[in-house]
């Protein structure tokens, strides 16, 4: 099996960082969506690197997998929700925002991670796209400089509402970069049910080549809402069968549930969660190669 399945800890926000680490290792999960905010390994706290190698060591002794995340709400400015953004009008907002994604890539690539996951933001009031996307090139470059450095790629995932929204709209992002080698994709599965033109499991098959890390999730055509499984409109079968399948074209990160509006019942649905994945995805392969 190449399907590899990991929680985000965005949805288990009621829980110290190593409960729940230990809760997913228990469940059965492979990894963990590593989102860095003030409750789990804080970015702007003191002792940043020393918290890191715990965790990592950690990590390690669970056998647990990890991508790094960077969608906390407010860990930058607690007034503004993802704020400030890579399209903020003020130069120096939108270097705070590129310094922690520098710092978050040194975080991964400590903590051993896949990839480094982020987004470009919604575009400001009154800014021309053509602007929009200037400033996100501008402010991605740094990143993209630590992301070559240190071997760990970066994840762009397209985000309903934002300047990058859809898949063309991260290729867009490539193309104006010049197609560098660390600038990889995010794919959120309710994204492609909510706005892709596609169906879930033909975005999957067609983002395979720039795939550097997965969320999944239900949704509904035209809602922009994280629901558990079953509560939305997606087909998972042919979903996690492509998936599954990735492992041919290269992809060795984690498909990671995410559900940041839940953590209310965030072990609850961490369980049902893997449950319900499990028995939707192909069957497992024997040693000998039959189904088991």
């Amino acid at each position: 099996m190449t399907l590899r399945l990991g929680y985000g800890t965005n949805g288990l926000t009621d829980l110290r960082l190593d409960d729940a680490l230990a809760l997913l290792a228990d469940l059965g999960y492979d990894g963990v969506g590593l989102t860095l905010d003030h409750m789990h390994l804080d970015p702007m706290a003191p002792d940043l690197a020393a918290r890191t190698r715990r965790t990592a060591a950690r990590l390690g002794e669970l056998g647990l997998g990890v991508t790094v995340e960077t969608g906390a709400r407010y860990v930058l400015d607690p007034r503004r929700k993802h704020g400030p953004s890579l399209l903020d009008p003020d130069p120096e907002a939108r270097a705070a925002r590129t310094a922690l994604l520098v710092r978050a890539v040194d975080v991964a690539a400590d903590l051993g991670a896949h990839a480094v996951h982020c987004f470009s933001g919604v575009l400001p009031p009154g800014t021309d796209p053509d602007t929009g996307w200037q400033r996100l090139t501008g402010a991605l470059a740094p990143v993209l400089e630590a992301a070559a450095r240190a071997g760990v790629p970066l994840a762009v995932e397209p985000e309903p509402g934002h300047l990058v929204a859809r898949l063309d709209d991260f290729h867009r992002l490539r193309a104006r970069c010049g197609h560098p080698d660390p600038l990889g994709l995010t794919l959120d599965i309710g994204h492609c049910q909510c706005l892709e033109t596609e169906s879930p499991a033909d975005c999957v098959r067609a983002a395979a080549p720039w795939l550097r890390h997965v969320q999944i999730e239900d949704m509904r055509r035209g809602v922009h809402e994280h629901l558990p499984f079953g509560d939305g409109e997606i087909d998972f079968p042919p979903v996690l069968d492509a998936l599954d399948a990735l492992g041919a074209a290269g992809y060795l990160g984690l498909t990671v549930v995410e559900l940041p509006r839940h953590s209310h019942a965030g072990p609850e649905l961490a369980r049902t969660s893997l449950d319900f994945l499990n028995k939707h995805r192909p069957p497992r392969a024997t040693a000998e190669g039959s189904p088991s």
